[in-house]
């Protein structure tokens, strides 16, 4: 590499948008999360470079249905030591995007 050629890496770490859209704009809790969807979910037509915390879980986006949605609290509950509640009138907005599910593990794991 000459002196002059040197690329500019963000703060994250990561190569500038062109290389990772999404996935470097997540934090860490959010990509783990989603790798942890991916893989559990067997997510084939989601691509972890393609995700960011605003992504939807419904819909476009993950396009999760309501057992996606019961199998990501099972997985929740055992990876972060907290029970996700069927009754949790917040719900909503916590199952609404990936960075909503992650702010709510944040505020509430155990581990």
């Amino acid at each position: 590499m000459h002196g002059t050629d040197q690329t500019d890496v963000g703060v994250s770490g990561c190569l500038p948008a062109v290389s990772c859209p999404f996935a470097c704009t997540m934090n860490a809790l959010e990509k783990e999360l989603a790798e942890l969807m991916i893989g559990e979910l067997n997510l084939e037509d989601i691509q972890l470079e393609n995700v960011s915390a605003d992504t939807p879980l419904y819909g476009e986006g993950f396009a999760l249905d309501s057992i996606d949605i019961l199998e990501i609290a099972l997985l929740v509950s055992k990876k972060y030591g907290f029970e996700l509640r069927s009754g949790n009138p917040d719900n909503q907005k916590i199952f609404a995007t990936l960075g909503s599910l992650a702010a709510y593990i944040a505020a509430h794991r155990v581990r």
